[in-house]
């Protein structure tokens, strides 16, 4: 009976601390060298903007939903015509859904290692941002 307390008190604290630091990605939204800006229209046509890790795989540009909180990946799907912002300029793109072998690539071309434990382990999704 103590072993299972124990592995509960784990359980919670874990979750605490993935929902944490979450929470704190979501407020502070850091940029870095490898981050860009999406916008994105949500379905009353007002612009949001979102920090994200820019990643390439084969020549192309890729995002990725690597966090529970995805609204703007959901956002993207729905209106796929995307702006992004890198080193003071704005680019246009259309998101365009991965999936099956080139899905699998960009993953493993582009691993999250430690953070992955941080997050909680949530499903992976990519786009590939293409020039309009």
């Amino acid at each position: 009976m103590k072993l299972v307390k124990w592995v509960a008190i784990l359980f919670v604290v874990y979750v605490g601390i993935v929902v944490a630091f979450e929470s704190l990605l979501g407020i502070i939204q850091p940029e870095a060298e490898s981050t860009v800006v999406i916008t994105i229209m949500d379905e009353d046509g007002i612009p949001a903007d979102r920090v994200v890790s820019r990643l390439e795989s084969d020549g192309h540009i890729y995002v990725a939903a690597n966090h529970w909180p995805r609204a703007w990946y959901e956002q993207a799907l729905e209106n796929p015509e995307v702006q992004i912002t890198s080193d003071g300029a704005t680019v246009d793109y259309v998101a365009v859904p991965v999936s099956g072998e080139e899905r699998e690539r960009v993953n493993a071309e582009n691993s999250l290692g430690f953070i992955r434990f941080l997050t909680g382990f949530p499903p992976r999704e990519f786009l590939r941002l293409d020039p309009r």
